[in-house]
Order: C-alpha cells, then sequence, then structure tokens
C-alpha cells in the first residue's frame, strides 16, 4: 500500500511539473507569433501606403500635365469651322468662281438613336437617293459622330417646308445653310480656271506633305484642275475652331470658345473672259487651242481649249453617267489642248527658222535661193507645196509665201545643233511655267533628245535627212500652243520673254492688301534689232500680202502673222487631199500673230485639229479676236473659213 501511494505522489508530482512547465511555453510561443504576424501586418501597410504615396506623387506631381489635358479632352472637344473659299475674277472684275449658300439637310449621328430607321424615314419625306447615303457613309467615317454630316444638299424651299412639318420626328436631323462652289459662266475658261471636288486619299497626302493637315480639318473640298489647283492654299483659307463641351456619350452641351475662319484670298486674273468667250465661240464645234497673251508682261489674255466642259458638275461629286460621256468623248473635253496637246508647228515655224538664220550669219535678207518646187537630199526629194516652185526667194518672199524649198535649204546648211540651239532660247520644247499644272514640254528634236528618246542603239542614230523637215516644223517636232504663243510675244517684244501667267494679283481677305504678280523676264534675248524687224516686216507682209490676207483684208490696223499646216501622218509619197482621208487624219491648222505690229498689245497662237490649212481656218479666228481686243468689234457666230493660198 505504502509503494502504491508513493508511485500516486511521483506520478501527481510529475503532473504538477508537466502541468507548471508546458502551458508556459505554449503561451510564449503563440505570443511570438502574434507579435511577428503583427509586425508584419504593420510592414505591409507601410509598404502599400509607400506605394499609394509614390502613385499619387506620380499622378499628381510628375503626371500632372498629361492628365489633366486627357480629362479636358475627355470633356471639350474642337469642330472645325470651314473657311469661305476665295473668290476668282477676270481683269475686268467678272466673277469667274464663287460660293453660294444652299440648304442642306443633316444629322448629327451621336443625337440619333437609330440612324438607319433614321435615313429611311427622311427618305419618305424627302428624297435621299443612292448616292446621298454612300456619300454620308463615307463623310460617318471620316467624321466624329458629334458633328452634323450632310444627308442632302442644295435642298429646294419646299423640300424645306415639307422637313420643318414633319422635323418632331427627327431628332438629331436639322436643316442647315451652306456654301457651295459655283462656276456661273459653266464651260467658259473651263481650263484655266479648274474646278474644286471632293478630297480622296492622295489629296490628303499631299495635305499632309505639305504641313497643312490642320488647316483642312471639317474641309471635304479641294482645287483639283487649274488655278483652283494652282492656288489652292491660297483660296482656301483659314480654317477656325470652335470648343464644344461635350458629355460622356460625346454629345455636344454647351459652346465655350469661338476662334473665327479667314476667309481664303481673292484671285484677280489677267483674263479678259468677254474676249475668252468671243474666242470660244469663233472655233465653233471644231477642235482647238487658242493662247493670247500681252507681249509686255506675259498676262495670259485668253487660254482656250475647245471641246470645254462644265466645272460645276464635279463641285459635289460628278454623277457616273456625266463622266462617261466626258472621259469617253472621241472629242477629249476633259484634255487641256493649250497647254497639254503638243502638235507639228508646221510653218508657223518659219519665222523663228529665219530669225536664227539671220542671226548665226547663215543667211541675209536679201540672200535669194531658186525654187523647182523641190529640194533633194541623200536620194530623196522634199517636195514643196506649190509645184513648179515659187522661183527666185529670198527671205521675204519665204516668208510671206511660206516656201518650204527655201527651209529645206536653211535647214540644211545651219545643221541640228544649231536649230535646236537658237529654237532652245525661245523656249520650245519646255515648260513655259505658266500658273497652272498639267503643261506638257513638247518635243524639242536634237541628236541627244533622240539618244534619251529611243532605246535600240540604230533608232538613237541622227540622220541628215531628218534636219530637212525641221526646217519646216516638221518631223519630230511637236510644241504646245502656248509655247508658240510665248515665242510669238518674244518676237513682238524684240527678244524680251516673259513668263505667261494667268493671276494679275491676289487680295487678302482680312487686310485687302493686293499681291501683285509682276512680270517676270524669263531672258532677254541679245538679237540685233533690225534682224527682229526683217522678220515683222515679212509677217506684216503675210496678213496684207501673203498666205493670211484674205482672212485681214480691211482690218482696222496692221498686224503681222504667219501661216501653218501641220501634216498628222507621213504622206510616203503620196499627194494629199483632204476629202480622201479621214477627219482625224486631216492637217492640224495653225496661226500664229501679233497686233498693232509697231506696238504689240496681243499676241497669239491658234490650232484647229484636223482645220486643213491655217490661213482657212485658224487665221480667220485669230481676226475675229484681234478686231474685238483692239476694236470693240463683237462677231455674232463662229469664224467664217476661207477658201485662200495654201501654206
Amino acid at each position: 500500500m505504502r509503494d502504491s501511494g508513493h508511485r500516486s505522489d511521483v506520478i501527481a508530482e510529475g503532473f504538477t511539473l508537466l502541468a507548471g512547465q508546458l502551458p508556459l511555453n505554449a503561451t510564449d510561443r503563440e505570443l511570438s507569433r502574434f507579435r511577428f504576424r503583427i509586425a508584419l501586418a504593420g510592414v505591409a501597410v507601410f509598404a502599400a501606403f509607400i506605394v499609394l504615396i509614390v502613385r499619387f506623387v506620380h499622378l499628381q506631381v510628375l503626371q500632372h500635365a498629361y492628365y489633366t489635358t486627357r480629362a479636358e479632352d475627355n470633356r471639350i472637344s474642337l469642330v472645325p469651322i470651314v473657311p469661305n473659299r476665295g473668290v476668282i475674277v477676270d481683269r475686268n472684275g467678272t466673277v469667274l468662281a464663287h460660293n453660294y449658300s444652299a440648304f442642306t439637310l443633316e444629322i448629327t449621328p451621336s443625337k440619333v438613336v437609330d440612324l438607319e430607321a433614321t435615313i429611311e424615314g427622311l427618305g419618305k419625306v424627302i428624297e435621299v437617293l443612292p448616292k446621298d447615303r454612300k456619300r454620308f457613309r463615307r463623310l460617318l467615317e471620316e467624321s466624329k459622330n458629334f458633328e452634323s454630316l450632310p444627308i442632302r444638299t442644295r435642298l429646294s424651299e419646299e423640300e424645306v417646308a415639307r422637313f420643318a412639318a414633319n422635323r418632331y420626328l427627327f431628332p438629331g436631323v436639322e436643316v442647315k445653310a451652306r456654301l457651295f462652289r459655283q462656276y456661273p459662266l459653266g464651260p467658259i475658261a473651263a481650263h484655266a480656271i479648274g474646278y474644286i471636288n471632293r478630297i480622296n486619299k492622295r489629296d490628303l497626302e499631299i495635305i499632309e506633305e505639305n504641313e497643312q493637315a490642320a488647316n483642312y480639318k471639317g474641309t471635304d473640298h479641294i482645287g483639283k484642275t487649274g488655278l483652283e489647283q494652282k492656288y489652292e492654299y491660297q483660296l482656301h483659307g483659314q480654317t477656325g475652331y470652335e470648343q464644344v463641351e461635350i458629355d460622356a456619350g460625346g454629345r455636344a452641351i454647351r459652346s465655350l470658345s469661338r476662334t473665327a475662319p479667314v476667309q481664303g484670298s481673292n484671285l484677280t486674273l489677267t483674263l479678259d473672259v468677254k474676249l475668252q468667250e468671243m474666242a470660244e465661240k469663233a472655233f465653233g464645234d471644231r477642235r482647238g487651242a487658242l493662247v493670247a497673251i500681252e507681249p509686255s508682261s506675259g498676262g495670259i489674255l485668253a487660254l482656250v481649249s475647245t471641246p470645254s466642259f462644265d466645272p460645276n458638275l464635279f463641285v459635289d461629286g460628278i454623277r457616273s453617267d456625266d463622266w462617261e460621256l466626258l472621259n469617253n468623248s472621241p472629242d477629249k473635253p476633259m484634255l487641256n489642248r493649250a497647254l497639254n496637246g503638243a502638235y507639228p508647228p508646221g510653218s508657223t515655224f518659219k519665222p523663228f527658222m529665219a530669225l536664227a538664220a539671220l542671226e548665226t550669219g547663215k543667211r541675209t535678207p536679201g540672200q535669194t535661193i531658186s525654187d523647182p518646187g523641190f529640194f533633194n537630199f541623200g536620194g530623196h526629194q522634199f517636195r514643196d507645196d506649190k509645184k513648179g516652185g515659187h522661183g527666185s526667194v529670198d527671205m521675204y518672199k519665204s516668208i510671206v509665201h511660206s516656201c518650204d524649198t527655201y527651209y529645206y535649204m536653211l535647214a540644211n546648211d545651219m545643221g541640228i545643233d544649231s536649230i535646236a540651239r537658237f529654237m532652245g532660247q525661245l523656249g520650245f520644247g519646255q515648260r513655259t511655267e505658266v500658273d497652272i499644272e498639267g503643261e506638257s514640254e513638247g518635243v524639242l528634236p536634237s541628236p541627244d533628245w533622240k539618244k534619251r528618246r529611243f532605246k535600240r542603239p540604230e533608232q538613237q542614230k541622227w540622220f541628215a535627212g531628218e534636219t530637212i523637215s525641221i526646217g519646216i516644223g516638221q518631223g519630230y517636232n511637236a510644241y504646245t500652243p502656248i509655247q508658240l504663243a510665248q515665242a510669238t510675244a518674244t518676237i513682238a517684244n524684240n527678244g524680251v520673254m516673259f513668263r505667261p501667267h494667268l493671276v494679275k494679283y491676289i487680295t487678302d481677305s482680312r487686310s485687302g492688301e493686293q499681291t501683285m504678280i509682276e512680270p517676270e523676264p524669263l531672258r532677254i534675248l541679245p538679237w540685233k534689232r533690225q534682224n527682229v524687224e526683217t522678220i515683222k516686216k515679212a509677217m506684216i507682209g503675210v496678213n496684207t500680202a501673203g498666205t493670211a490676207a484674205r482672212a485681214f483684208a480691211g482690218a482696222g490696223y496692221v498686224s503681222a502673222g504667219k501661216t501653218g499646216t501641220a501634216q498628222v501622218f507621213s504622206l510616203k509619197g503620196g499627194d494629199y487631199r483632204a476629202s480622201s482621208v479621214k477627219k482625224e487624219l486631216r492637217d492640224h491648222a495653225l496661226f500664229i500673230a501679233f497686233a498693232p505690229a509697231d506696238q504689240p498689245k496681243i499676241a497669239l497662237a491658234v490650232l484647229v485639229e484636223n482645220g486643213g490649212f491655217g490661213a482657212q481656218s485658224a487665221a480667220p479666228i485669230a481676226r475675229m479676236v484681234f478686231d474685238y481686243y483692239l476694236l470693240g468689234k463683237l462677231p455674232k457666230g463662229a469664224a467664217r473659213e476661207d477658201d485662200v493660198e495654201e501654206d
């Protein structure tokens, strides 16, 4: 009993000992863990606060300006205000291109719940054609949805009234007044003025290249041809802006500020549109071109390319059937023949050849040749237009009666290099730098030109026989009517050559200040005065006793000219009879002239495609132009074709 009692005490003492030690160790560990967790949580909270503080500093201090701007962008939007395009007038103030206001039906997409249903509903009130829908879709893709976009243009008063009565059915749709470009004289001077049309991808690239993208926000038209294209940035003006507060849905709430647009500058031309209109009518239904220049300044008085086209067709997007008619017409009304058409000059080249002969010492005025009616060279016979020839021919007679044999011989004596050098000084085979795009260089033939023109070595060689035809304005010769007019004006102006130009001055729409396009002499050719007078005297003889005498009979002034007839295809030894060949293969008629002969106020070049002899169809047109410009005589109809001496 005693042993069992002792073991019980020992066990009790052991439990007591365990009971006194174990509870104390567990509490320390728990406390230690708890303290660790508290410390860890504190570090985490501290680190989080550090991160928040750093982020706060980053957003509120370092990126303050950036996020302020973004916030403003979300709240404020800039809406461009398109400026009024500048006006174009002729030298007498006649308006050639201006703007007019018309009603348009416009939709603000952000204010419309169901756009398709709205458009369908509008179509039941006002006619909305498929082309209108197509244009609206394109504008919608290019614009922000809070901008107002036209779905129909040029509403009639009846249509405006009809929409007003149903307006409550179309929230987000309004009738607004917008400006449209108009060419009040239609086809008259269309090739000079040009036209505007909607901006395409290529136009956008050019705008960006010229760093004008910001200024063209909201603009959907741009000059495509003529002066509208060349002076686009002056005519366009400066775009204005309106700051508009918008809501989260992109809806405009109110206007905050407005910067007014600056209207484009106005152009005043050297062109006399009455002279232009008269010259165009003088052609009748014939194809051709005429360029009339003021010799003392280079200002273009008339620039005709006929048939023409109506630039109003393009303003709001040309209809496909209208484009088909213009593009597929055999008369090519879209071709600017005055600048882009290159034609052999025919005998209008002879006064320039004669002047070259005098200046280079190859001929004297009184030196004569005997013309049997042909010139033999290299086994080939070059024939004169006059069978039997002109007999004894000096320089005066060679121009007045247009003797081919004289110039066959002269070309052979001068050689192609000498001819090319002299004609290059007159601007042949070069762009005149007139202030319209699309000018052709033409062809001033030379051995170097032939090497560049042809690929095969056997084609590149220049043959002496090719020089012979050059002398009468045939062969590879090909020049634009404006080049012929510029060269003629240079002779009229005794060797001073001006750059042709159509704009006389530009008027700033804000200040009214006029920037003059000063006459710009390109060259002053050192010709001997007596040589120029020799050529002028012979050209006067053409209009008084020569090939153009009939066309200028009874004129109240003294003029100087030269007729020309250019072959369209090679006769290859055969006889040419206009009635036996197709109309498009008949000879071109040309005429160059200036007047009054002693103090020229006007110089011109006329081309009538497939018009036959120059004296027959081109010279009568020049006579009508001179009569109107110098005497104020206004003809009733087209120029009459004369039955005259062959040139």
